[in-house]
């Protein structure tokens, strides 16, 4: 017998409230198990939507599957992650251009209004030189659509830091339109989430929650078991003006069972919504 999900809509959060920030479930979250199985834990849980991070697995790729397993289960794909990554440098296409097309493309059949970007790596010379430009080409073809440059860090190797990104790791020094805040990176980096935020200002669109312990390494840790401002951060955000998403992404790679990923992730969402909510609202039991 096929089993019924409620959707998300049809969870009960908070008592009395509704928090106006949608609150998503990064599809990463879940690795290593496939993205449908991140559409499953969505609905379980109780996520407003899904994050979808592009990547080898083919079901990411495509539109079609992806529609189907949101109209399955009830969860909406509310952001597209580009296939930014190291491990995504094929994905779609080798040309970095064509797989931020695609991405927008994704993101627009899927009524997604929010395509996650990251920083050109330095070996993307070409693409590097003309990243600010080439992406306000691709804003002009795809209006409706924010195009949020994700914060990223510097990288420990053989006892040494480097930036693998051009210009850097801080997209707030080049300016962009719209940002995406990781919190993650942000302890990685050894800098505060809510400097971060303030940087970005206005331009800030989309909000990867995550925690870290400022060891140098991108940990994405439940959040509140690492030392960045993540609860603060979510209290700041109506006075900021913020009118986006969060995505909680999180690394549960290495959860003894699928019990224990469930238990994390609701964990994160827990506090994620309890957070949001105004001040002086009740959590259900």
């Amino acid at each position: 017998m096929e089993r019924i999900y409620p959707a998300a809509t049809d969870v009960v959060r908070l008592e009395g409230v509704s928090s106006r920030v949608p609150v998503l479930l990064s599809s990463s979250s879940v690795f290593p198990e496939p993205t449908a199985a991140a559409f499953e834990m969505a609905a379980t849980v109780g996520y407003d939507g899904l994050e979808v991070m592009v990547w080898t697995d083919a079901v990411s790729q495509d539109a079609g599957a992806l529609k189907g397993l949101a109209d399955h289960y009830g969860v909406p794909v509310l952001s597209v992650h580009a296939p930014c990554l190291l491990v995504t440098q094929r994905v779609w296409s080798s040309d970095p251009w064509e797989r931020l097309n695609r991405a927008a493309q994704l993101a627009e059949s899927l009524g997604a209004p929010t395509v996650v970007v990251h920083p050109p790596f330095t070996w993307q010379r070409d693409y590097a030189k003309n990243f600010a430009a080439g992406l306000a080409k691709v804003q002009e073809r795809h209006p409706g659509l924010s195009f949020a440059i994700e914060n990223m860090f510097p990288v420990k190797m053989a006892g040494r830091w480097f930036v693998p990104y051009t210009p850097g790791w801080d997209p707030t020094e080049t300016g962009f339109d719209a940002y995406t805040l990781d919190l993650s990176h942000c302890a990685a980096s050894r800098i505060d989430s809510l400097e971060m935020a303030d940087r970005m200002g206005a331009a800030l669109k989309h909000v990867h929650l995550g925690d870290g312990t400022g060891e140098g390494r991108d940990e994405h840790l439940v959040p509140g078991r690492g030392n960045q401002p993540c609860a603060e951060l979510l209290r700041s955000l109506a006075g900021r003006g913020f009118t986006g998403s969060v995505a909680l992404e999180i690394n549960t790679r290495k959860a003894a069972s699928r019990a224990v990923r469930e238990a994390d992730l609701r964990e994160a969402l827990e506090f994620a919504r309890r957070h949001l909510a105004p001040a002086g609202a009740a959590t259900s039991a």
